[in-house]
């Protein structure tokens, strides 16, 4: 492995971290921080496949606003990069509180990311995720969805 391999993949971990606190701070408007926008994507929703930075910043947002406070904690992270692409997999434990009146509800989801990453003018971004949800406890209706 080179130098230049390892800032690669210290970048995309940098991307990862950024990506949970753009979703917790709720920041619809850096979402381009770490997505291209002709990102595809299957979020594992039953909505199948999307494409475009305006379906994720909504499908994130459908899901967020609609709840209290959220922390996705990324872990196990594995990054692999080939030049101009990478791979990344990340573990993700997301905890979502109730608002309002649902305030003392949750919801815990337990999944993986995984990502395809390139290298684009503007820095390493995420052109394809797909997210495989393993595990959620609690109440769906916190995110004003059911399951």
């Amino acid at each position: 492995m080179n130098l230049q391999a390892l800032i690669d993949q210290h970048e995309i971990t940098i991307g990862l971290g950024r990506f949970a606190r753009i979703l917790d701070g709720r920041e619809w408007d850096a979402v381009s921080d770490v997505f291209a926008d002709d990102v595809t994507f299957d979020y594992g929703d039953g909505r199948g496949e999307q494409s475009g930075i305006a379906a994720m910043r909504t499908t994130f947002s459908r899901f967020l606003d609609a709840c209290g406070p959220s922390q996705h904690l990324l872990g196990s992270i594995q990054v692999t990069v080939d030049g101009d692409k990478g791979l990344s997999r990340a573990y993700v434990q997301a905890r979502h509180q109730g608002k309002g009146d649902k305030a003392h509800l949750y919801l815990d989801s337990n999944g993986e990311y995984i990502d395809q990453w390139e290298r684009r003018s503007e820095g390493w971004r995420i052109v394809r995720r797909d997210v495989n949800w393993h595990m959620n406890m609690g109440d769906f209706s916190v995110l004003g969805a059911t399951p």
